[in-house]
């Protein structure tokens, strides 16, 4: 390989010195292989008049440096910026603003999201609308010239609507306002944002990037100088910033995303692949990925992203069979959060998007019985095995019910 030939990322978060990022290992004694956890509150100085590089690890830390540093290679931005949770990411972004300035976010995104817009945007003056994230008139005609951010994710969670991301940054540069795009469901792998024109990338790191489910934490990246100090200056007033531990653990999560990714992609297909003929044969309904054609947008998330993911949701048609379906499964833990070596299963209705308000909800139409399925590491054939037990149960049950109803039987619970 020539050296003018680019590294691929999976070599570059392995080697990011070799890829042009300078190691922060390189700069400490022995030359450790991986950033060693710096598990300190506070760093001695020289004099009250002369300090170093780190003071107090809520303004800085070498461990957090070297996660960055790492974090800003797969980006592919000029900073990255660790939090302690990827609500604490989107909080400094909004923290941005003023009374009285404006926001225009997608309606289909996380239910957090939703909270921290609804509850504490609004409390502080600031102006919040919504519009359907397929819909780009629907944000054309949302903005005014208040309107300082667009904020959406690259596929809507959870309804797995496809942002098209280009569109929204021509509609926020015609008002002078930012798009912010959180990319957590498909990783800087498949999509880079700011590539497209968006000026502020969110993630939950919590997710596929640190990947085992044992780190909370959230990211920034950002290209504009100006805009990554802003941005620090509110994650040092606020005491958001990622502790050494996390630093750790989604540095080493962060060194086999690519292997993980893929896995977990292939898998994902097909797994999909399964749910897409159950539908075919009327055992459920509403299968949405966007690896399928049947999703809508499926055509522009192919010209904007090199992969699909690893969540997949559905329906089943009733609120009592989604919740059977899901109590039947074996190898999908019901669990809050996706993205980790392991499978598991949610209901957003009543979990992840249970804080949104009822008269969002309708907007939204987040359907309860809507299941989301996060694709681990799991022998593909295993995962389907326990998917197709578990639909066939219900639908059986289903059928079951159906026929002793119609012969006026009791019904046992």
């Amino acid at each position: 390989m020539s050296q003018s030939e680019p590294l691929h990322i999976s070599t570059r978060l392995l080697h990011p010195s070799a890829g042009g990022t300078h190691s922060v290992s390189a700069e400490w004694q022995h030359r450790p292989s991986a950033t060693p956890v710096y598990q300190t509150a506070t760093f001695d100085q020289e004099s009250p008049l002369e300090f170093g590089e780190f003071d107090y690890s809520r303004s800085g830390n070498p461990s957090r440096t070297g996660v960055e540093r790492v974090l800003a290679e797969l980006e592919g931005s000029r900073a990255a910026l660790a939090f302690n949770s990827g609500m604490s990411a989107i909080a400094a972004v909004f923290g941005l603003l003023k009374p009285g300035d404006e926001i225009v976010a997608s309606t289909d995104i996380y239910g957090g999201a939703y909270r921290l817009l609804n509850r504490i945007a609004e409390r502080r003056g600031i102006v919040v609308r919504f519009a359907a994230l397929d819909d780009l008139r629907a944000f054309a005609a949302a903005v005014t010239d208040k309107t300082r951010i667009i904020y959406a994710e690259s596929i809507g969670n959870p309804l797995m609507t496809v942002a098209d991301i280009g569109g929204l940054s021509r509609i926020a540069r015609a008002v002078n306002a930012r798009l912010v795009i959180d990319n957590t469901f498909l990783t800087p792998l498949n999509l880079r944002p700011l590539e497209l024109g968006a000026d502020i990338v969110v993630h939950s790191a919590t997710k596929y990037l640190s990947g085992h489910g044992d780190a909370t934490s959230g990211v920034l990246g950002v290209n504009d100088l100006k805009l990554i100090a802003e941005l620090n200056f509110i994650r040092n007033a606020e005491g958001t910033a990622l502790p050494p531990q996390e630093c750790f653990l989604l540095e080493r999560g962060l060194k086999t995303l690519d292997v993980r990714l893929e896995r977990q992609q292939k898998t994902a297909a097909k797994v999909a692949a399964l749910l897409a003929e159950c539908e075919a044969a009327g055992e459920i309904k509403g299968v949405r990925f966007p690896g399928l054609r049947s999703l809508p947008g499926h055509d522009l998330h192919r010209c904007q992203s090199a992969g699909n993911g690893a969540v997949i949701c559905f329906e089943t048609g009733s609120l009592e069979r989604s919740l059977l379906l899901v109590k039947s499964l074996s190898l999908f833990p019901i669990r809050v959060s996706f993205g980790s070596v392991e499978s598991s299963v949610s209901m957003p209705f009543s979990m992840s998007h249970a804080s949104v308000p009822k008269e969002l909800r309708s907007v939204n139409a987040v359907p309860q019985d809507l299941i989301r399925l996060s694709i681990g590491l799991e022998a593909a054939n295993d995962l389907i095995a326990d998917l197709s037990r578990a639909i066939h149960s219900v639908g059986a049950r289903r059928a079951t019910t159906v026929e002793t109803r119609a012969s006026g039987a009791p019904i046992c619970c």
